[in-house]
């Protein structure tokens, strides 16, 4: 069969990865359409996955996105048209919904951003499925949406696909001894953004300062830094990023993502930002490996940090090896999902009415 996989965002390379290769390991056909966002073309292209850049970030607000938006329907209608792949999958799945329906094409839509409600009304509607983790807290199209037990980050840092190497990591900026700190800036530029805004650089630099007086800092951030802080600037490869994060003492940033993803590996997490998640507040609630701010502000934060600070290496992962008995192989069923399409949604409406 053919497939399309629809990339967005580096995040979405990162989910697709592994089943892309067990796909095309059981002989399927993928086809790659993708999106210049952030590094995203970079780690497809180190990949060694063929793509077609279809569009680019719309710039200007809701003004920009929704001219993108038109530009890239009409570009990725004709790749399906052309290609006629069999069924596309997504996260966020905005343009996949609307091409699939214009071409009777089936739209797997993986999402789990809530506040997401512009998107979302415009995708759901228009998706054969919706598929979201357990702890996904807003609207779902009745009859065409299946819950599973996991997080995105688990379909490409679960222990089967993702093993850190610490060696990798200290090439790539972790302190060879004592701890390390990873922090992340966002740019508050995604659909999902709209009406936020991030840190203060008053509050980056209390936290910076605090955090330096007890290890490294290493800051991942989207828009350039003050000049008083670049030399926190993380400068290791983007595709060793997780190795590094796996071996700090904690992460603190304004990515539901990289939070999640440092929780998925043992490491607490911060995630400050003014809306929440539903999977981190989740993984906070169950496990305790992510705290979520909404209070942006120094004492706030700064309570948080000491928190994490008081506990040892083994409550983190006496935390993290609870969230993994509770998980599955999300890879294995993004990948099932995509190629036995439409039965584990019947099967799971199934068992809803058990």
């Amino acid at each position: 069969m053919k497939v399309l996989i629809d990339i967005g965002h580096p995040a979405h390379v990162h989910f697709f990865r592994n089943p892309i290769k067990l796909l095309q390991a059981a002989g399927h056909e993928i086809i790659i359409t993708s999106r210049d966002k952030e590094f995203a073309l970079e780690l497809l292209d180190k990949l060694g996955l063929q793509h077609y850049p279809l569009s680019a970030l719309g710039k200007g607000g809701i003004v920009g996105l929704a001219k993108e938006l038109v530009q890239r329907d009409w570009a990725l209608y004709k790749v399906v048209r052309k290609t006629k792949p069999d069924v596309m999958a997504a996260i966020g799945g905005v343009f996949i919904a609307h091409v699939g329906r214009l071409t009777n094409t089936p739209s797997l839509v993986f999402y789990d951003t809530e506040n997401a409600t512009l998107q979302n009304a415009i995708t759901y509607p228009l998706a054969s499925a919706v598929l979201v983790p357990r702890c996904y807290e807003a609207w779902l199209p009745k009859k065409r949406h299946i819950r599973y037990d996991g997080y995105h980050e688990l379909s490409y840092l679960h222990p089967k696909y993702f093993q850190a190497n610490r060696e990798t990591a200290i090439a790539n900026g972790l302190a060879e001894q004592g701890d390390t700190f990873f922090l992340r800036l966002v740019s508050w530029q995604a659909n999902h953004d709209i009406g936020e805004d991030g840190w203060t650089p008053e509050l980056l630099r209390q936290l910076i300062g605090k955090l330096a007086e007890k290890g490294k800092v290493l800051v991942s951030s989207e828009t350039p830094l003050p000049d008083d802080l670049r030399q926190h600037a993380y400068q290791g490869q983007v595709k060793a990023v997780h190795h590094v994060m796996a071996y700090c003492r904690a992460f603190i940033g304004e990515s539901a993502t990289m939070a999640s993803e440092s929780a998925v590996m043992g490491v607490p997490a911060i995630y400050a930002a003014e809306t929440g998640r539903g999977y981190t507040n989740e993984q906070e609630q169950r496990y305790g490996l992510v705290t979520n701010l909404t209070q942006l502000d120094w004492r706030s934060l700064n309570i948080a940090v000491d928190d994490i600070l008081t506990h040892s290496p083994d409550h983190w992962q006496t935390a993290h090896k609870q969230l993994m008995n509770d998980t599955i192989d999300v890879a294995r069923f993004v990948t099932d999902c995509i190629e036995k399409f439409p039965t584990p949604l019947n099967d799971y409406q199934a068992s809803l009415n058990n």
